[in-house]
């Protein structure tokens, strides 16, 4: 069946980018911080709990990630001027270059993989992923 082959080839794939991905990032970074980090990156800051709509997790890991990330460096939290109950999470310099480092890595592995096939299909299998994922 076609949804068996699709399901076998997708989990090949995500198999084989977690696996680059954590070897390359290590050991200053993992693909759970990487996220966090590009979110940071687009939005300039968040509360802790903007995190969880993005990440597959609980509020308590949320907190240990954050704690983990700040403790080496890569992001800040602050408390809210106007609502001290409030804290904001902002990525450090520190953070801003190795989320750079780390969307670096994922763009050269994707395009080893990409390059296997035509410009044409490239583009093709991105609009066809598009429309599974947004049906």
């Amino acid at each position: 069946m076609i949804t068996q082959e699709f399901a076998k080839l997708w989990w090949k794939l995500s198999k084989d980018l977690h696996m680059h991905m954590e070897v390359q990032l290590a050991p200053t970074l993992t693909e759970g911080q990487l996220t966090v980090l590009e979110l940071l990156t687009v939005r300039d800051r968040m509360k802790p709990s903007d995190f969880i709509e993005f990440l597959a997790t609980t509020p308590a890991a949320i907190t240990t990630l954050l704690d983990r990330m700040e403790k080496a460096g890569l992001l800040t939290r602050s408390r809210d001027e106007k609502d001290r109950r409030i804290v904001w999470v902002e990525v450090s310099e520190k953070g801003k270059a190795e989320c750079q480092r780390g969307m670096e890595i994922r763009e050269r592995f994707l395009q080893q993989y990409l390059s296997r096939i035509s410009s044409h299909n490239q583009q093709l299998l991105v609009y066809l992923l598009g429309k599974v994922a947004n049906a």
